[in-house]
């Protein structure tokens, strides 16, 4: 059954590669790099490297494993006002669909300018642009086909004629973003975004053939409301399109801080999300630890779709990682910025 369903999949992605889904992450908020290229250098820090990890239905010959690695940094933060920012960014993608049947490999640079609306630095609104070069291959050789399936199973031969090297699709690809965050008070911070992937829509296709890559649009927004000296509230949601399908994500963590520290804290967050798409899609449970610069997240998808059936209700694991170094003078003004 499960080599069945990954010849099923393998042969869409020979058919109709240009239809697919961009990757996406549950953790979508410890991804910002592919979340927004106006999220680039918005953090309170000297630097941030951030690294994500998820496999997607395992039970079915790991259908979809994406890892994530960026790094963004400040520029000219001493030259620049107080309560501006610019950053510059990296991010490098693998994600292996079919048990790595299907191969695709991108690297994106980013930058983004965000501006102070206010003396105090509580508002501000930032536009991003990101380049990305995306390589993606077709390992032909593990794949099964309509006419190698008999009555005693797969042959191992098939009429398909393909290149001894396989298949490969290789394109340019630009995307933007738009982030406004505020603040009342110092303290409590919410957010609102929006982003485009795919704006130029490379031609992505192994078959010839005019087969486009449709534009993705992503709207996201979210906050933090502190319930007390020391603990907080944690909320976000991410809608996004892309074609005929679409894509809803909400939920919240409660942090909290459990050496009463307001400076250096150590929290641990605790929350859960949930996913809706064309169908009810997903529970994700989520917990978080954070401490000196390090911010850790660990979330499972509890599959409540269709899929059920072939996937034991197993979604998938996500891992996250974020560091973000923090100048030990203090002397660049502490900014409120996003978490989720």
């Amino acid at each position: 059954m499960k080599k069945l369903l990954l010849s099923v999949f393998s042969l869409t992605c020979v058919i109709s590669v240009s239809v697919a889904q961009d990757p996406n992450f549950s953790q979508f908020f410890a991804s910002p790099l592919t979340l927004n290229p106006a999220l680039t250098g918005k953090f309170d820090g000297l630097f941030r490297v951030a690294g994500n990890y998820r496999n997607q239905w395992p039970s079915i010959n790991n259908a979809f494993v994406t890892k994530t690695a960026s790094a963004d940094f400040l520029l000219l933060k001493d030259k620049l006002a107080e309560i501006d920012r610019w950053g510059i960014g990296g991010l490098f993608m693998n994600d292996q669909n079919g048990n790595g049947a299907l191969t695709t490999n991108q690297f994106s640079l980013s930058t983004a300018y965000h501006k102070g609306l206010d003396e105090d630095g509580y508002h501000q609104i930032g536009v991003g642009f990101q380049g990305s070069y995306t390589d993606k291959r077709l390992n032909v050789s593990i794949l099964d086909f309509e006419d190698e399936l008999t009555a005693l199973g797969f042959t191992g031969t098939t009429s398909e004629i393909f290149p001894e090297s396989g298949l490969q699709v290789k394109y340019v690809d630009v995307n933007a973003g738009i982030l406004y965050n505020g603040s009342t008070n110092g303290y409590n911070n919410f957010y609102l975004g929006a982003s485009m992937y795919h704006i130029n829509r490379p031609k992505e296709t192994f078959q010839g053939g005019q087969f486009y890559l449709n534009s993705r649009t992503t709207l996201q927004g979210g906050g933090r409301v502190p319930t007390n000296q020391f603990n907080a509230f944690h909320f976000s949601a991410n809608y996004s399109f892309q074609a005929n399908a679409n894509n809803l994500m909400f939920g919240g963590a409660y942090a909290l801080n459990i050496n009463y520290d307001e400076e250096n804290p150590v929290n641990v967050y605790l929350g859960s999300w949930a996913r809706f798409n064309n169908v009810s899609d997903a529970i994700i449970p989520y917990v978080g630890l954070e401490f000196g610069d390090v911010q850790l997240g660990v979330s499972y998808d509890v599959n409540i779709s269709s899929l059920q059936p072939a996937s034991n209700s197993r979604g998938g694991l996500e891992l996250s990682l974020i560091y973000i170094k923090k100048p030990v003078d203090r002397s660049l003004k502490k900014l409120n910025c996003p978490k989720f």
